[in-house]
């Protein structure tokens, strides 16, 4: 039951950014999926470290502002273990999205931490690192 729903909640974070055919992004949902401490670090060479609340904002801005439309990402692959209360996922993933105006195309890796609490699992953190292409 616990892989069933962490793959659930995980294909419930991708959803979060989804605006494609105009639907509305509901990167709030974000808040519900982590723990209201949860750590969200992104690679790369503008390394930032975000609360839940820093994270959420811009994307919502972004994916409700019409400058990034049509926007989805997925997971291609992932490897998943589980260990008593504690579950980690490491993921590729793709995303594309009209941002400006221009198509483009990407994709990277995800690591998502996963922790049993009495409402059920939750993300506690996850960081991410985008490919060049």
């Amino acid at each position: 039951m616990s892989r069933t729903q962490i793959d659930v909640m995980t294909a419930e974070f991708f959803e979060a950014f989804d605006n494609r055919g105009g639907r509305a992004a509901d990167v709030a949902r974000i808040r519900r999926l982590m723990l209201p401490g949860g750590v969200i670090v992104k690679t790369g060479p503008e390394f930032t470290v975000y609360t839940v609340d820093e994270f959420i904002e811009p994307r919502r801005r972004l994916l409700t502002d019409g400058r990034l439309v049509e926007f989805s990402e997925w997971e291609t692959s992932e490897r998943t273990e589980i260990a008593g209360d504690i579950a980690s996922r490491f993921c590729e993933y793709r995303k594309s999205g009209i941002l400006d105006g221009e198509p483009f195309e990407g994709g990277g890796t995800k690591t998502i931490q996963f922790v049993r609490t009495s409402e059920g699992w939750r993300i506690a953190a996850f960081a991410w690192y985008d490919q060049r292409l």
